[in-house]
């Protein structure tokens, strides 16, 4: 018995498997087999094999037999699925799902080998395919319109880890974050035909939809117990801010909820028209690159499809020399934006060394900027709610947190399309209201 590795030459690479087993994967174009297996995984793909596959899972759900399926092997698709946080695991449950699309429909195919183009400037196996176009146009689409897997638009294979030009092994060196040691055993034990991708895929879905399932129900719960909370309490902006913050000091990844949170009120304040020539700009991806996307801030509002106000949200950080300097070279190609402001969740500091830049960058553009903390842009915006006289402030109170909770619910997708599960934050969220009744 050897120790497992990768030996990695000019025009292929050599998997050296625990037993001696050598596998070996030709780098060049796509071979005429590699091409028809491909042709028909498309094929089967484009005339909605997984939708099938959801739809027999969720409708036929009694006609489903795990019985083959392992202890060790359905215990890998668990935790791979409880691996999911707000944070990380999607890219490989999603990437999984792929894999297991693959080799149902095809079984010859390789999973391990994730690339493969007919053009000689790309990267490619010999035996290769495409996952990135398959995840794109057939995984990542159904994923999200069964709300399944909350993914990028552009699919979880945009995920730079996923693409190392090495075969997917366990000798795989991306930083994959997740569960990885899970996912690679199911591609080993797939590759080796002891576990049945059909089935595997099967029992992936079916775990998914009881999530979304189980969601849906929180969801619900939630906000009655919201309206209860509404019932019994008086809100006002001081117990709102309270609320929030305390939902988000408790939660994992609190710099989203952050965002979440400004946009909320945002989204309250513009259904009580308090800026009625501006439209506030759906809730961006948190991944979304600044420059790329065009954004100025994380919450911004619109007139004529240009920002005219924007707002950053800075959660854990106090010192914002260089988010300056980000910002006046934004300012380069915005320049309807009237208003910007830095929102942080500690106090600002070295605001007086900070302060001349600001001022020079308000002198050339023609703006008001602003560095403020979460508790002082929060009573700012509520201050101009009064002005307007568009609502009182206990009104935007309730509506605030009302925004805030559907938000993470999943029912305002329109205007917050939030692509983070949102279970544990729902979970904490219920449990505070719990306290609170």
């Amino acid at each position: 018995m050897s120790e497992l590795h990768l030996r990695v030459y000019s025009n292929r690479s050599e998997l050296i498997l625990a037993d001696g087993t050598v596998q070996t994967f030709y780098e060049g174009g796509m071979s005429q087999a590699a091409k028809a297996r491909y042709a028909r995984i498309v094929a089967e793909l484009s005339n909605g094999y997984l939708k099938r596959q959801i739809l027999a899972c969720r409708d036929r759900s009694s006609n489903l037999d795990f019985s083959n399926l392992t202890q060790t092997h359905r215990l890998l698709l668990d935790q791979l699925i409880q691996s999911v946080t707000s944070e990380v695991g999607r890219a490989l449950v999603g990437l999984t799902i792929l894999q297991l699309c693959v080799k149902s429909i095809e079984p010859e195919q390789n999973i391990r080998l994730h690339k493969g183009s007919a053009s000689t400037r790309d990267f490619s196996w010999h035996d290769g395919i495409s996952m990135r176009s398959l995840d794109k146009k057939y995984i990542t689409p159904v994923l999200r319109e069964y709300e399944l897997l909350r993914l990028n638009a552009d699919g979880f294979m945009m995920t730079r880890s996923l693409a190392e030009n090495y075969p997917y092994s366990t000798v795989y060196k991306a930083n994959l974050r997740g569960a990885r040691s899970e996912w690679i055993s199911i591609v080993e034990a797939t590759e080796k035909s002891e576990l049945s991708p059909d089935i595997a895929l099967k029992y992936l879905l079916s775990q998914l939809l009881n999530q979304a399932q189980n969601f849906r129900i929180l969801a619900s719960q939630t906000i009655e117990e919201l309206n209860t909370f509404f019932e019994a309490t008086v809100i006002n902006q001081e117990i709102a801010l309270n609320f929030i913050l305390r939902h988000i000091n408790q939660s994992d990844y609190a710099a989203r909820l952050m965002e979440i949170a400004m946009h909320s009120l945002m989204q309250a304040m513009q259904d009580y028209q308090v800026f009625p020539n501006s439209s506030l700009k759906p809730l961006s991806q948190m991944r979304s690159a600044n420059k790329k996307h065009g954004n100025v801030g994380d919450i911004e509002l619109l007139e004529d499809r240009q920002i005219v106000e924007a707002w950053d949200a800075k959660y854990g950080k106090s010192y914002l020399r260089d988010e300056i300097e980000e910002l006046s070279e934004k300012l380069e190609v915005h320049s309807a934006i009237r208003r910007a402001s830095f929102v942080t969740s500690l106090e600002p500091e070295r605001l007086d060394e900070l302060e001349p830049r600001c001022e020079e960058i308000e002198e050339i553009y023609g703006i008001s900027l602003e560095i403020l903390t979460f508790a002082e842009w929060v009573e700012e915006q509520f201050e101009r709610a009064s002005t307007e006289e568009a609502a009182s402030d206990q009104e935007l109170a309730v509506a605030w947190i009302t925004a805030y909770a559907e938000s993470l619910a999943q029912l305002r997708r329109d205007i917050a399309p939030i692509d983070e599960p949102c279970y544990q934050w729902l979970l904490t969220l219920s449990s505070i209201l719990t306290e609170e009744l």
